[in-house]
């Protein structure tokens, strides 16, 4: 008797113990390998408060998603200088804004062209679409799309680029699932590889948001892109 419980302890223990490193992101049951999925970067806001870009070049990453712009007003604290230091060290940069179902597509769209400059050789312009976080309307989904195409148009006519729309699950089976909206995805999913129901592709999977890399104080997202380096630079280049 004394036996079996002192199996169950150690097991118990053990369980504890991979808890808490999975909680602290030093472990993960999902990492992506590296050979299939050679293209890695991050995405960053000003939740990274302290980033040591000298430290963080060194790192096996090649873009970055900043966070810009929120709804029809707000600017992320550290887009400018994020923008710029992540240019300085080389990556591949991307601007995203957090959509709101509180505030209207133009009125959106104006605030993220006032904000984000235009790069050619940047990312595609990103709208990160999700429930977590946002206001308590809970518009359809034909007043979602509504809104949503016409942030999408007035960006990709300012910069020449086909926005990609980053979402988790649970929305793009609210608002994404079945239709063809002609727009990459960006997924959020820390558990499993990414696959749609409806067939659909993503271009971008966000696998943890408790990932670890040198030069950042702190968790930081990390994603990779669905193909080869040359696809990666083709797909900046032909505007997503």
């Amino acid at each position: 008797m004394n036996r079996l419980i002192a199996i169950l302890a150690t097991v118990v223990l053990v369980l504890i113990v991979a808890v808490i490193f999975f909680d602290k992101g030093y472990i993960r049951f999902n990492y992506p390998d590296k050979s299939t999925y050679p293209v890695r970067g991050i995405d960053i806001s000003h939740h990274q408060d302290v980033i040591d870009w000298d430290i963080l070049k060194r790192s096996d990453i090649s873009f970055a998603f900043i966070k810009s712009t929120e709804g029809g007003d707000h600017k992320d604290t550290k887009f400018e200088q994020n923008w710029k230091r992540a240019g300085d060290i080389g990556l591949v940069r991307g601007a995203y804004h957090f959509f709101t179902f509180c505030k209207s597509g133009h009125e959106q769209a104006l605030n993220y062209i006032d904000s984000v400059p235009f790069e050619k050789d940047a990312l595609p312009p990103a709208i990160d679409l999700e429930f977590s976080g946002n206001c308590q309307a809970r518009p359809s989904k034909e007043e979602v799309h509504k809104e949503l195409s016409v942030f999408a148009k007035m960006v990709e006519l300012k910069y020449g680029k086909r926005p990609i729309i980053y979402t988790t699950n649970e929305s793009y089976n609210a608002f994404l699932s079945g239709e063809d909206l002609g727009y990459p995805i960006w997924i959020r999913d820390i558990y499993t590889k990414p696959e749609f129901k409806d067939g659909y592709s993503w271009a971008f999977w966000q696998y943890t948001h408790k990932g670890r890399l040198h030069g950042i104080d702190g968790f930081v997202d990390l994603n990779v892109f669905n193909g080869s380096p040359e696809e990666f630079y083709q797909f900046i280049s032909s505007g997503g």
